[in-house]
């Protein structure tokens, strides 16, 4: 898909792609920190599922709804990883892959009225405020799975990567961890950096 990001583009597409890039930069926060010594790790109570399974699950789902929404506009359609096989930093990289995707996405809905294409199967409605809060829900959902599946599995994260998912002033770019909720602790025991 030819990219619409030019000086003409509508105001609102820029702050949904902001809202878009803070949530994706969460995301690949918290894969970049988990401990590598639980990455094939079984999930308790889901049977047949590991922490990488399910961090690789968010790329792979991002990529089916590109293809479902987009594909057929010229969006290109990142390639999906192995569930069993990816690695943290691999996945890293293939979640950038898949946020331009998501980008694409925006971009196109935008162009058509502030409305995503339908699929052929859809549960959210097309609005891009529902679009983006759909995606962003279903992170969020993810990134608090991992963080439990992490404690149950003895290797609690640390309070600089629990609360770094949350520090959304300072993944958007607008400013560093404002005070409250262990953002001074958080910001002592900084892990990996947050992807820009």
């Amino acid at each position: 898909m030819k990219s619409t990001r030019t000086a003409e583009r509508d105001p609102q597409a820029d702050r949904l792609i902001a809202a878009w890039r803070t949530n994706d930069r969460a995301t690949a926060y918290l894969v970049a920190n988990l401990p590598r010594s639980i990455w094939r790790s079984p999930v308790p109570g889901i049977p047949g599922r590991t922490i990488g399974m399910i961090a690789a699950h968010i790329h792979n789902t991002r990529c089916m709804w590109i293809k479902s929404l987009g594909a057929a506009h010229g969006v290109a359609v990142p390639r999906r990883v192995d569930l069993r096989r990816v690695g943290p930093a691999e996945l890293v990289k293939a979640l950038s892959r898949s946020s331009d995707g998501m980008v694409d996405l925006i971009e196109l809905g935008m162009a058509n009225g502030g409305r995503v294409p339908r699929a052929s199967w859809q549960n959210f409605p097309t609005d891009m405020e529902h679009f983006l809060s759909y995606f962003a829900a279903h992170e969020g959902h993810h990134r608090g799975q991992l963080c439990m599946a992490a404690r149950q599995l003895g290797q609690r994260l640390p309070l600089a990567v629990t609360s770094g998912i949350w520090q959304w002033m300072r993944l958007s770019g607008q400013g560093g961890a404002r005070a409250g909720h262990g953002a001074a602790r958080a910001k002592a025991g900084r892990r990996r950096a947050v992807p820009r």
